[in-house]
């Protein structure tokens, strides 16, 4: 003869068993859906990353071709145009101009950026920069030489 009250903890453990089956078993749908979802948000996401990866190439400055030379083309100022556009070697000769507390000469440009300023080969090719940058409106060339940023 069975015990009474066994069985009866048996059909208690057992209706517990069936809850907690039923519990985990809609858990199991909710963490299936948000895997589903979070799948879907990666292939978004890879996409979008690549499209952004590709435009942001395409803001870059391209090289051109000088005499058979690879050369990069240092874009004009315009609306539109930002200056990451330009050269990093570019954009920290604006950044040592921008800081300076007024015009600067190419050498006080060269001393900040690290060129030797003493050798004249090595500092006229940062003057050049520094010109080619003013011919395109990022910078502007006073007549004494100085180099100062754009109002």
């Amino acid at each position: 003869m069975l015990d009474p009250e066994l069985l009866e903890r048996i059909t208690a453990r057992r209706a517990e068993l069936d809850e907690m089956e039923e519990r985990l078993a809609k858990e199991l749908v909710e963490v299936r859906a948000e895997r589903d979802e979070l799948a879907v948000a990666e292939r978004v996401l890879e996409r979008v990353s690549g499209q952004l990866a590709e435009e942001h190439a395409s803001d870059l400055p391209a090289p051109g071709q000088v005499a058979g030379r690879a050369v990069m083309l240092i874009p004009h100022r315009e609306p539109g145009v930002e200056e990451r556009a330009l050269p990093p070697d570019y954009q920290r000769i604006l950044t040592v101009v921008r800081q300076a507390a007024g015009p600067v000469m190419a050498r006080e440009v060269g001393e900040a950026v690290g060129v030797d300023t003493s050798v004249r080969a090595k500092l006229e090719p940062l003057r050049s920069k520094l010109v080619r940058l003013a011919d395109r409106g990022w910078l502007r060339k006073l007549p004494d030489g100085r180099f100062t940023t754009r109002l």
